[in-house]
């Protein structure tokens, strides 16, 4: 019986109770692995349900396991993906089968499965070698054939190879033959005669198709290499070369490559040059042919002047069995080369010259030759560009060199002048020779002084013929140009001359002091030095010298007031019931010294009592710092110092000795009150004080009342120098709490002004017909110079 499955063929015989049946199953091969082939339990008509009872198993005869039986569904199914090309390898039938056996238990039964593995068209035809090589002779005729190697497909039937296909050539072709065993086979056809110089190898792709469906196909590369033939003559890149070759080339100096190319290879390709018998002898034995590269060498002397053409042929011939030839003609020019350097020959040349010379002036005559030709004969002459010189052309190949630019020996003393003659030939050839010039010099600089004005500070004292400052002048001229003399230019200054003063050194320029300079008598100088050379005619310059004498605090200071005699004590009275604050005495000091050395300040040196006088250290006032109590001395001692700013400072000191005095009786216009001192008093004793104080008072009042109406009615007689403590001024305006400042010294010794009282007093007789004048200036302003607005004069005449 047949039973059809889908996908598989099934053949079943069955002989009941004999071993030896079979059962056909015919499958493709390539089936996925769990593909059911049919159910074995069907097709032999077992119960499914007693397979594993019967203990059913499935072997394989001689090959492996790609099957096996499921004995739940009694289904046979492929275990691993079935190889047909592998599992048959080696029968050469077209029938491929597995041998398998069913065997069963209880009881025991064998049955014999054939399954047949039919070909799929799995495999592609596929040649033995990739690529075939075939050499053909360029001389091969057409229609020649060569076989191929043929392709081999492991699959049977329609699935092998069926035919083959080449590439499209115009040169070859293939036809496809059957064989004895009915494999394929193809042949090369030759359609058109080869030529290896247009084409040497040919590409071709020859491709193998079996009938499978879908079909498949292998290719195999076919190479064909042509093989030459000596059929090509030796051909050179021209026909006709010219070549220019300058004379006195070096010997084995290369003239020119020939190249002939032959299309052919190997031996018919080997080329060898040679002269051909229309070559001269004397071409031959100037230049050299080498006869296998082609080149073309010096083998002489080349000398334009006696040969400067050649001409030559050359034959090119192959190493061919029929050798071939080719042949080329050379011209040789030979050129002219720049072999003679230039010459140049000074005439003339002036050296030294005058600085100051003339423009245009002739320095130099100068010839130029070159025994060359044409460009290689033309020369130029040329000097450095950063010269003050330039070349004149006089006439064929002379040059005159003449001044262009003002010379200054000063700046360049000499020049080196490089005359340059060069050719035009290339390349260029040349030659120089150096010329020096000399300057000499004029006087034509005046000295220079470094500064145009000196300031020289001379401290006083010093010592004469002491060394102020060198002077000294530069002049850039040389020889007597240079040698310079320094004088001072007179000028008297209070029928005073400089030169009494001061000395220079007149070959160096140093400036000395003759005499010893006094800050206080002379404090500067201004004149001028000249420097002159000793040139023809001298050049001269002056510069301006000041002189200013430092001052030395050389003079200590004088107290002009209080006056007294010359080593001797002042002695002064202040009433004891003086107010705190009154000026007692005004020390006045003078210091002839500059204004910083004149700077003065007052201190006490010694003092009675600190308590009670104070010193204003600058102005120089006096005062008292409290009243005067019953327990104070009748007698103070002051000593006070004056001390200028110098360094070392410098001193003067006066003793002032102050007498106290009681007064019974003020006038009226100096009443003030007066404070008291007390002490310790009983109760009693402090109101009989009181008592006794208005009772004091009131008749203190009545007398001055007295005199005063007294005064008034008394005529004035003739009037008397003022004695000692006279009161000359009470202008509170004027002189009210300012300073009266005299030009005259003796005045301080004069007079002492109260200023905080408006009162002028007169210290000692002042002789008759006296007259003075002081300035007031206001205490509080800055004030200290008697010529500023803010003061006012006070005129006080005896």
């Amino acid at each position: 019986r047949r039973y059809v499955v889908p996908g598989v063929f099934l053949v079943f015989s069955i002989v009941q109770l004999v071993s030896t049946s079979v059962t056909h199953y015919s499958i493709p091969e390539e089936m996925k692995e769990g593909s059911v082939v049919a159910n074995i339990a069907s097709d032999l008509r077992l119960d499914v349900k007693t397979l594993n009872e019967r203990k059913m198993r499935l072997d394989i005869v001689a090959n492996k396991k790609y099957l096996d039986v499921n004995k739940e569904t009694g289904e046979l199914y492929i275990v691993e993906k079935i190889d047909r090309e592998l599992v048959c390898y080696t029968k050469s039938s077209a029938s491929c089968y597995l041998r398998l056996e069913i065997i069963l238990e209880n009881p025991e039964r064998i049955f014999n499965l054939d399954v047949e593995i039919l070909d799929t068209n799995d495999n592609a035809p596929q040649f033995r070698r990739d690529v075939m090589y075939l050499d053909i002779s360029e001389s091969t005729p057409k229609g020649e054939r060569f076989s191929l190697s043929h392709a081999v497909d492991p699959d049977i039937g329609l699935n092998s190879v069926k035919t083959y296909y080449l590439s499209e050539s115009e040169y070859f072709n293939i036809e496809v033959q059957t064989a004895r065993d009915g494999s394929k086979i193809s042949e090369l056809i030759l359609l058109k005669q080869l030529d290896r110089e247009q084409q040497a190898v040919h590409h071709l792709t020859l491709t193998a198709v079996d009938g499978g469906k879908p079909a498949r196909s292998g290719t195999a590369s076919v190479i064909v290499r042509v093989l030459d033939t000596n059929d090509n003559t030796p051909t050179f890149d021209k026909s006709m070369y010219n070549v220019k070759i300058m004379e006195n080339s070096p010997i084995g100096s290369l003239v020119l490559h020939l190249n002939a190319t032959d299309l052919d290879e190997g031996s018919n390709s080997d080329i060898t040059y040679s002269y051909s018998l229309y070559t001269s002898e004397k071409t031959q034995e100037t230049f050299h042919l080498n006869p296998t590269s082609g080149e073309i060498t010096v083998r002489g002397m080349l000398n334009y002047e006696d040969f400067n053409i050649y001409d030559m042929e050359v034959i090119a011939t192959d190493k061919g069995a029929n050798s071939l030839s080719g042949q080329c003609t050379i011209k040789i020019l030979v050129e002219d080369m720049n072999d003679n350097h230039p010459e140049l020959s000074i005439k003339s040349f002036q050296s030294p010259v005058s600085e100051d010379i003339k423009l245009d002036t002739v320095i130099a005559v100068v010839s130029v030759s070159d025994k060359d030709s044409g460009e290689n004969g033309i020369v130029d002459l040329h000097i450095p560009d950063n010269m003050p010189f330039k070349l004149r052309e006089s006439s064929d190949n002379y040059y005159e060199l003449v001044v262009s630019e003002a010379l200054d020996r000063e700046k360049v003393p000499e020049y080196d002048i490089t005359f340059t003659v060069t050719d035009r030939g290339s390349p260029p050839l040349s030659d120089n020779e150096t010329m020096t010039l000399e300057l000499l010099d004029v006087n034509d600089n005046v000295p220079q002084f470094p500064k145009s004005f000196y300031t020289i500070r001379v401290m006083e004292n010093n010592a004469p013929g002491a060394l102020l400052e060198s002077l000294s002048a530069f002049d850039p001229d040389l020889h007597e140009n240079q040698y310079l003399v320094y004088v001072i230019i007179e000028k008297e200054i209070a029928n005073t001359s400089m030169s009494m003063l001061f000395s220079i050194n007149p070959e160096d320029g140093k400036l000395y002091a003759l005499k010893t300079f006094d800050y206080e008598i002379e404090k500067e100088f201004l004149f001028h030095i000249e420097a002159r050379d000793s040139g023809s005619p001298p050049l001269s310059s002056n510069v301006s010298v000041h002189i200013i004498i430092v001052d030395q605090n050389d003079n200590a200071p004088v107290i002009v007031s209080p006056w007294r005699a010359h080593g001797s004590v002042v002695e002064e009275k202040i009433p004891r019931s003086t107010d705190k604050g009154s000026l007692v005495a005004k020390v006045i000091a003078l210091d002839t010294d500059s204004v910083h050395n004149s700077r003065i300040t007052y201190q006490f040196l010694q003092v009675t009592d600190a308590t009670l006088f104070s010193l204003d250290q600058y102005n120089g006032e006096i005062r008292t710092m409290r009243m005067f109590s019953y327990r104070d001395p009748r007698h103070q001692r002051l000593v006070v110092v004056a001390k200028d700013n110098g360094e070392p400072a410098l001193s003067a000191t006066v003793t002032i000795k102050l007498s106290t005095e009681e007064t019974a009786v003020k006038a009226y216009s100096d009443m003030t009150e007066v404070p008291l001192e007390y002490d310790i008093f009983s109760d009693l004793n402090l109101y009989l004080v009181i008592g006794l104080g208005s009772v004091s008072f009131l008749l203190l009042i009545t007398i001055l009342v007295t005199i005063v109406l007294k005064c008034q009615k008394a005529k004035p007689s003739k009037a008397a120098p003022p004695s000692r403590n006279s009161v000359i001024s009470e202008r509170n305006s004027t002189i009210a709490d300012s300073t009266l400042v005299s030009n005259d010294a003796y005045w301080y010794s004069l007079f002492l002004a109260e200023t905080r009282k408006g009162k002028l007093v007169v210290r000692q007789p002042v002789p008759k017909g006296s007259r003075y004048i002081v300035s007031s200036i206001p205490r509080g302003t800055g004030l200290t110079d008697t010529s500023d607005s803010a003061a006012s004069t006070l005129q006080v005449s005896l």
